[in-house]
């Protein structure tokens, strides 16, 4: 493998992996190739990248399986505008949104109480946006409500609905120690350390 590719998500953050590597493993080049949710697992199938860091859930098994290593959880929060009843709260549960409604669907599938209006499918940022306008909220995890943060918007933690998991996939054909090594930098491994 002459280069290293790696494609990654909204809101992830892979400088500091890609920092250690680059120290590491000066002759092989690292490509950090920023992409949407839904085309991560299409840049691993058509060979766009080598690995991705995904919120899962992705399908781990079509079209060809991959390895899946969870790296870690994302506090989901509320985004509505700065002058809903929110913006008083340190957190938030289900509870007091029941009567709200969500101009995206909520990744676990949770749904407020109260009937809720068709929206439009939409962007994240247009979920902000329309969320400003005190519409309706939309929940989302922590690190992609702060990338799309507006001064016209409050976000505030929801305690009882599930984290998102942060995972690094690769296709399982294409398993190689260059694969491992990145693995183990995002695990915190020294170089030259073993699997563990």
């Amino acid at each position: 493998m002459d280069r290293l590719r790696i494609a990654f998500v909204p809101g992830v953050t892979p400088d500091k992996w890609a920092k250690v590597w680059r120290e590491r493993h000066p002759r092989i080049p690292l490509d950090l190739l920023p992409v949407e949710e839904e085309q991560a697992r299409s840049a691993l199938d058509d060979g766009t990248a080598d690995l991705a860091l995904v919120r899962l859930p992705v399908d781990l098994d079509r079209p060809t399986p991959l390895h899946r290593v969870v790296l870690y959880e994302e506090v989901p929060v509320v985004v509505a505008a700065a002058d809903h009843f929110i913006a008083a709260a340190d957190e938030v549960g289900t509870e007091d949104l029941a009567e709200e409604q969500l101009v995206l669907p909520e990744r676990s599938g949770w749904r407020p109480t109260v009937d809720q209006l068709t929206f439009p499918p939409m962007s994240v940022k247009d979920a902000i946006e329309t969320a400003a306008a005190g519409t309706g909220v939309a929940v989302l995890p922590m690190a992609i409500a702060r990338l799309h943060h507006r001064k016209d918007v409050v976000h505030r933690p929801v305690r009882d609905l599930p984290p998102t998991e942060v995972a690094l996939v690769w296709r399982r054909e294409d398993d190689s120690p260059i694969h491992q090594d990145f693995v183990g930098i995002t695990r915190g491994r020294r170089s030259g350390s073993g699997r563990g």
